[in-house]
């Protein structure tokens, strides 16, 4: 994805609602399980989320500021259980406790194909250590992907990792899943005749 640089973007984004800079905290309405999305994108899925489940807290953590943005746009009046972060991945246990999240979304993320770049992976052992701890038990990684190569990978390293993986499909639009909401780079896909593989991973115990 090719970003345009926006000159003042950080000062920007502090005028968002929901908006959280690095070192803030967020203050919840209500004590609801929440759900996270690692690289949200231009935030299509996770807003569409928290607009039909206002029982569940979200948060979206992107680390490109022109991208939260354009994400931060699409609720202009803020939405009481969304906020941004402007996050790497790698950090996001300063901002988690052990056990705070109920699920993680990881739609589409970098395949980094080539096996020096594998612990780069979003599904790569030290991450997936990471999510571990902070999820609750019976607590899941909803993951999706274009690429055949990856989801294997990342099979592998669910199992070997600790969780237990259901809802295994190499062709979701297919599957006949009903609860599938669309993301931006899957609805390119779709158009292309791309299948999309999916599954989920669950956080098992006695695998801490």
């Amino acid at each position: 994805m090719r970003i345009r640089r926006r000159p003042g973007v950080l000062k920007e984004l502090k005028k968002l609602p929901g908006f959280l800079l690095p070192g803030e905290q967020w203050q919840w309405e209500k004590a609801n399980p929440l759900y996270v999305e690692l690289g949200m994108g231009k935030g299509k899925f996770i807003t569409s989320l928290a607009y039909q489940k206002p029982e569940i807290n979200f948060v979206g953590i992107e680390k490109v500021p022109e991208i939260i943005y354009q994400a931060g746009k699409r609720v202009p009046a803020g939405l009481p259980n969304l906020r941004f972060l402007l996050s790497d991945v790698t950090q996001i246990d300063e901002y988690f406790q052990p056990g705070e999240i109920s699920r993680i979304y990881l739609n589409f993320s970098d395949p980094w194909p080539k096996n020096r770049h594998a612990h780069r992976r979003l599904t790569s052992p030290f991450f997936l250590k990471l999510y571990r701890d902070l999820l609750v038990l019976g607590g899941a990684i909803h993951f999706k992907t274009d690429c055949v190569d990856f989801f294997e990978y990342s099979l592998r390293q669910f199992s070997q990792i600790g969780f237990s993986v259901e809802k295994i499909t190499y062709d979701l639009h297919n599957s006949g899943y009903k609860a599938n909401i669309l993301t931006e780079y899957e609805l390119k896909f779709m158009a292309q005749g791309v299948p999309i593989c999916r599954c989920e991973a669950i956080k098992m115990e006695g695998k801490s």
